[in-house]
């Protein structure tokens, strides 16, 4: 029997949006908290309004595309089909920079928490445990992976609930006041604190463009996905803000905790005790879980719709398992390249998701803005506002991002895309073939 090359589609909108929560990793505003505050002098809800409002912009460029080109691959595919196929191709590739090291970054983190809890195994178990589960899981499907995420991303809201309340009845009932409107934003010499807190906290957002690798296996993607994108983008920025009110208006100054970027488990224990921060750790392992699953996911969805092209090896990497219709190499392929993480620190990794999320933002923006002056005849207002005044300042704050790279992260990221360059050069006799094109009639069927 022949196999059949085309993903179901079985995720309705609330599965979607799952997988963008759990990409997103919302515990991770609690990682993030002391450092954040630390940078921008007391003001991380005010920091987390910008980079919601500027990665809005971008959002909104994702929605305009997904409508265009309801398939899978992401920013590869606009890229390659808006601008020019070569540059779709290094896009592409450069992108998957950021897909496979987030699995790296969960599995290092479950290497922190849970060796913290049992010093006396090797850390090397944790991590490849980690992936070995969540390779196991997105084998039997997306949908399975997906529903389970749903779950995860609920009990993770569920404890960011009862933080919220703690800390609110610890302000209640100490001497601490709420932040007022005019105390959220600095002043003076403080705003500059606050766009480098807002660089940091971006990749906070990386999660809402993953989704986009999803379409497939949606139910009516052209509808599904942007109000997903929207949907993923919205939630996170509420709870990313409100969550950081309060917990700034019960410590507006980090400097009295021993560990600054670990403050979090420490106001967990102050507001709740022994017993919450137990609680609390177990969210932030099932966060780093759902974050892995999610990110495997979308990678190997990424590496499929290049096979599926001709892009990569398509016996390999346009494989679908004509049982579990899941991409099982690719799954497989990613989960043996995330073991890298045993020999990676939690910093370089992070750089490596700089690179790719930075990238796949600048060229959304840029495809939009492409689509605008391929447009012949009148334009409207709304038209201009859409699709050139929006993505342009997207664009903008994509470059400000860029400029808080380090030296590690440009490099890495030249050195990757320069390994894409020459295999797309042979690949293509030196630029001589075009790479071949998606078949998009058939994906609406």
């Amino acid at each position: 029997m022949e196999q059949s090359n085309h993903i179901e589609r079985k995720l309705k909108l609330i599965h979607v949006v799952a997988v963008g929560l759990a990409y997103m990793s919302p515990m991770a505003v609690f990682d993030t908290f002391g450092i954040a505050s630390d940078v921008s002098s007391g003001h991380v809800p005010a920091a987390y309004l910008v980079v919601f409002v500027a990665i809005l912009f971008t959002a909104l460029s994702y929605g305009k595309l997904v409508r265009q080109f309801p398939t899978a691959g992401s920013v590869y595919t606009y890229t390659r089909n808006i601008i020019n196929p070569y540059l779709g191709v290094i896009v592409g590739w450069v992108t998957f920079i950021a897909y496979i090291a987030l699995p790296m970054i969960n599995a290092l983190l479950a290497d922190i928490y849970l060796s913290a809890g049992f010093p006396e195994v090797p850390g090397w178990v944790w991590i490849a445990g980690l992936l070995v589960i969540i390779s196991f899981l997105n084998i039997f499907g997306v949908k399975l992976a997906a529903s389970l995420n749903l779950l995860l991303v609920v009990f993770q809201a569920l404890v960011g609930i009862i933080f919220t309340y703690l800390t609110i009845r610890s302000i209640v009932k100490g001497p601490e006041s709420f932040i007022t409107i005019g105390e959220i934003f600095p002043s003076g010499d403080e705003v500059s604190g606050l766009f480098g807190a807002a660089a940091l906290l971006a990749l906070s957002f990386i999660g809402f463009d993953a989704i986009t690798t999803l379409s497939e296996d949606t139910i009516n993607p052209k509808k599904t996905i942007p109000r997903a994108i929207l949907l993923v983008a919205g939630i996170g920025g509420v709870f990313f803000f409100g969550v950081t009110y309060f917990m700034q208006s019960l410590f507006p100054d980090v400097s009295i905790f021993n560990d600054i970027e670990g403050a979090s488990p420490e106001i967990a224990v102050i507001i709740g005790g022994n017993l919450f921060l137990s609680f609390f750790l177990a969210g932030a392992l099932f966060s780093v879980f759902a974050s892995g699953l999610a990110a495997q996911v979308s990678a190997s969805r990424l590496l499929y719709a290049m096979g599926r092209d001709g892009v990569l090896p398509k016996r390999f990497f346009g494989y679908l398992h004509p049982k579990y219709n899941s991409p099982v190499a690719n799954i497989l392929l990613i989960g043996a390249l995330s073991l890298s993480a045993i020999f990676l620190s939690l910093e370089e990794a992070t750089s490596l998701i700089n690179v790719g999320a930075f990238t796949a933002f600048s060229f959304v923006n840029l495809c939009v803005l492409f689509n605008f002056f391929k447009q012949k005849g009148p334009r409207s207002f709304r038209f201009i506002v859409g699709s050139f005044i929006f993505p342009a300042i997207g664009l903008a704050f994509v470059v400000y991002l860029w400029a808080s790279l380090d030296i590690f992260a440009i490099v890495a990221g030249l050195v990757w895309a320069l390994l894409g360059t020459v295999y797309l050069a042979f690949s293509t006799d030196f630029f001589k073939k075009e790479p071949p094109q998606i078949a998009f009639d058939e994906l609406e069927a």
